[in-house]
């Protein structure tokens, strides 16, 4: 996984060599264990090679996915106590039942689930996530788009290791550009590019 990471701030050295400034060192073993039990789950290998090389970004105005946080493995931890303090408090529940999503085949129909583990942050509960928990139909490790406030559940792509070599192709592809303001971000997205 070390490749993708090589390719990515040989990218940022290019077009926006602060961003090397946000990224944190490599994960610890121990970190990564206390995730696990948090969880409950041991998390996929490609993930775990993936933020051996850098824990995420730190906390910054300017985000490394499409504008949104890179989360690092404490503020993945932060995210899914938020999501599981509002489950253990019943917000997801109307009249003793479920309040179901309208997920992509191969997600469950949650409106969040503890096996969602966020992986990006755009800082209003928005987050790409690692579904450690599919339907039959989809695959363990699959990286869905969570919306707090839409029930529609998307899968993004089958795994991590799909998902960030897809967003390191994209990126060295020019579908994405640095804008100060926000970080990278899509080409065709509506920011302002003067800010």
């Amino acid at each position: 996984m070390q490749e993708y990471w090589i390719r990515w701030e040989t990218w940022m050295r290019q077009h926006a060599p602060k961003l090397l400034n946000i990224l944190n060192p490599g994960v610890t073993y121990e970190a990564v264990e206390s995730l696990e039990k948090l969880i409950d789950s041991p998390l996929p290998a490609d993930f775990k090679a993936f933020y051996a090389v850098h824990d995420g970004q730190r906390k910054a105005r300017t985000g490394l996915v499409d504008g949104d946080l890179l989360l690092s493995v404490e503020d993945i931890a932060d995210n899914w106590h938020y999501w599981q303090d509002l489950l253990d408090a019943g917000t997801f529940t109307y009249n003793d039942h479920p309040i179901a999503s309208e997920p992509d085949t191969g997600i469950r129909s949650s409106w969040w689930n503890p096996l969602w583990i966020p992986i990006t942050s755009d800082g209003f509960g928005n987050h790409l996530c690692l579904d450690l928990d599919p339907a039959p139909e989809g695959h363990h490790g699959q990286i869905i788009a969570l919306w707090h406030d839409d029930n529609h559940r998307e899968i993004v792509a089958s795994s991590f290791r799909e998902w960030i070599s897809g967003y390191i192709d994209a990126i060295e592809r020019g579908d994405y550009v640095f804008v100060k303001k926000w970080g990278i971000v899509h080409k065709g997205t509506s920011f302002n590019y003067n800010d």
